[in-house]
């Protein structure tokens, strides 16, 4: 028999951490830190690995993924989850509102709620005496896939109710909500797919998707995942009156809540909110489509039914789709710093969102072939994520006859050495690693932000350099003198003596950022820190074998070999050890935190001159503090760059202190 004390610690670790998961994800008002939660976590898992049958299905360590399944098991919707109608002006809202008093057969003003519309994955989730039970994708909308492991491990679900000890907890609610990834987020999880040597999601919703259909959990789990919820199906002993009664009751259960509702609102005021909220798109978070209007009234939408296809008593007003008309010019091939052959078409200029786009990734042949793409053709391109230039289609009807077919090269457009294609993968590869592009564009990558961050040395410089034979390999960065640089185009003793420094100065680097510097395939910032934290020292992984690295948590197979087989290499073994003799001080992650900032909690909006977001974000925590995405009473500081949110707003309404990025930089050491 367990000892009582056990089962006692446990229940107050789940009940204490589902608390601090509805501080931090619904109420963005966190009562501990980001180090204390993780010490909280780990203990629990090892105490449910140490007593399995304290295991229960709402328990927060399921967080982490369960067992792969060999496919997802269909369900059906018990209430049919329907697509919406769409309004394209202000002329199609006002015949919905026109249509609605027709069929309800009043003339009164009828109230309605106004919510952003995320371009995201709709799911529902089932609770049982407060208790997740399955959750399901919307599928076809009368039958989904059961996805219950997966939607465990996204933070910002409860796994059980907030306030279960309260009377009016429903014994059966069936909650609807919108899974997405945030557009910071997105960035990152690109940028590491791209330095892993993985192709890019395409925009954040196809990232969504893709995700919550991974068969095993554990990648889920890795993926940053959040949700908003926007409804409800069945429920059972709660009596509701609105819609606007049930978001309520939603968030007082533990439920996330878009802030930009607007709740009971004429239909003139619905018009002023998608102004509103148009103007505001941009700088959100997260990508949204447009905005949902319903009728408040449950009794209203009751009245109002259902057609086969949606809800008589709701509408969604799109705003217009972001994506224009142009023609292929040309399309040529890149070579990256693994030796991957990447297509890229080149396009006639054309505005895009506001930004000019002439270049475009078409991935691999695989694609090219997939969307039958040609020289000459006049296609659809879009920016993914409002970030990402890419070609959604071609118009087929615009093809003349005169377009030329594309085919990839048999050998590399740089060096004309060979290329391969490996089984499961569908890019080519130049098998020449000393290949011009593939040294630029390593050693462009390492003196990078998140790798050494080397100020001055950018990339036509790194160019000019490995084209006069003055750098081979990123080791030859430290052996760069003045007069070698000052006689180079648009240089002079005085630049090149601040690169000298520089270089000079990128020597001290933390232990997750050399690792992330040397451009082991598959291995991104992400990938870097866990071998880090994990091996805590660089001779460890040069010379962990393959079974100690896969043991780390986070460290799969295929990463595991990439990283043995670099250092297998004498070449790289031979460029590490130069860089080490020449004076390179590889120092533990936890040696460059400050505490100057500990407990400081940041908010950033608008775009800052001199920083992105991540740059701000890794100073700001390497200094203690802690980055989030709301303006709450717990804001500390709101960091102010240009066209500034409705943060500003919300800041200057609570009182928090709003700063610029040259404040933000006397209050940390940029690093």
């Amino acid at each position: 028999m367990t000892d009582p004390s056990i089962i006692q610690r446990v229940k107050e670790l789940r009940q204490a951490l589902h608390r601090h998961n509805y501080r931090y994800y619904v109420l963005d008002d966190p009562e501990i830190s980001d180090a204390e939660y993780d010490r909280m976590m780990q203990e629990l898992v090892k105490l449910e690995a140490d007593f399995p049958d304290l295991m229960s299905q709402d328990s927060p360590t399921l967080r982490v993924g369960a067992l792969p399944l060999d496919k997802f098991e269909t369900i059906e919707h018990s209430i049919p989850m329907l697509s919406l109608e769409n309004g394209f002006n202000d002329q199609d809202i006002m015949e919905f509102d026109r249509r609605i008093k027709r069929n309800l057969n009043i003339d009164s003003d009828i109230v309605y709620t106004a919510e952003p519309k995320l371009d995201g994955v709709a799911v529902e989730l089932v609770y049982e005496n407060g208790r997740l039970i399955t959750a399901s994708t919307r599928g076809d909308g009368f039958y989904g896939e059961l996805i219950t492991s997966n939607v465990r491990t996204i933070r910002s679900v409860p796994l059980r109710f907030h306030n279960e000890t309260e009377k009016t907890i429903p014994s059966l609610l069936e909650v609807r909500g919108e899974v997405f990834i945030a557009k910071e987020a997105f960035k990152r999880l690109n940028n590491e797919r791209f330095d892993e040597d993985l192709p890019p999601f395409a925009n954040p919703r196809n990232a969504a998707a893709g995700s919550l259909r991974q068969l095993d959990s554990k990648i889920t789990a890795k993926r940053p995942l959040e949700i908003f919820v926007y409804g409800v199906g069945r429920i059972a002993d709660l009596v509701l009156e609105s819609h606007s009664d049930t978001l309520h009751a939603l968030q007082k259960l533990g439920f996330r809540i878009n802030p930009h509702i607007r709740s009971r609102v004429t239909i003139k005021e619905v018009i002023d909110c998608y102004k509103e909220l148009s103007e505001q798109r941009d700088f959100l978070p997260y990508d949204i489509d447009g905005m949902v209007i319903k009728v408040d009234s449950l009794a209203l939408q009751r009245r109002l039914g259902t057609t086969s296809r949606s809800p008589r008593w709701a509408i969604a007003y799109k705003f217009k789709a972001v994506q224009e008309t142009t023609q292929i010019v040309d399309i040529d091939v890149q070579v990256g710093r693994t030796g991957t052959l990447t297509p890229v078409a080149h396009l006639s200029p054309v505005n895009v969102g506001a930004v000019t786009v002439s270049r475009a990734t078409l991935h691999n042949e695989d694609e090219i072939k997939r969307k039958d793409i040609k020289i000459g053709d006049t296609v659809l391109v879009q920016r993914a994520g409002d970030v990402i230039p890419e070609v959604v289609k071609v118009i087929i009807s615009k093809r003349t006859g005169e377009e030329k077919t594309f085919n990839m090269p048999f050998s590399c457009p740089v060096c004309d050495s060979s290329v391969i294609r490996s089984e499961n993968e569908s890019a080519l590869r130049c098998i020449n690693t000393s290949c011009p592009a593939q040294v630029k564009e390593r050693i462009k990558h390492f003196a990078s932000k998140g790798a050494f961050d080397i100020d001055g040395l950018g990339e036509k410089l790194i160019e000019q350099l490995v084209d006069k034979d003055l750098l081979f390999s990123y080791a030859d960065i430290f052996r760069l003198k003045e007069d070698m640089l000052k006689n180079l185009d648009r240089m002079g003793s005085k630049s090149a003596g601040n690169i000298v420094r520089a270089i000079e100065d990128s020597k001290r680097i933390t232990l997750h950022r050399f690792i992330y510097a040397l451009g082991i395939r598959h291995v991104g910032e992400h990938v870097a820190g866990i071998l880090a934290n994990a091996l805590k020292s660089f001779d460890k992984l040069r010379c962990a074998k393959s079974d100690e690295l896969v043991a780390i948590d986070g460290v799969g197979p295929v990463v595991a070999e990439s990283i043995v087989e670099f250092f297998k290499k004498d070449e790289n073994r031979k460029i590490v050890d130069a860089m080490i003799s020449g004076g390179i001080q590889i120092f533990r992650n936890h040696d460059q935190k400050d505490d100057q900032l500990a407990g400081k909690v940041f908010v950033l909006t608008g775009t800052l001159e001199n920083l992105t977001r991540d740059e701000a974000r890794r100073a700001i925590e390497n200094a203690g503090g802690k980055v989030t995405g709301t303006v709450s009473r717990n804001t500390d500081y709101l960091v102010v760059g240009a066209s500034p949110g409705s943060k500003l707003k919300r800041a200057q309404e609570l009182g928090v202190d709003i700063i610029d990025e040259e404040t933000l930089k006397g209050l940390l050491i940029v690093g």
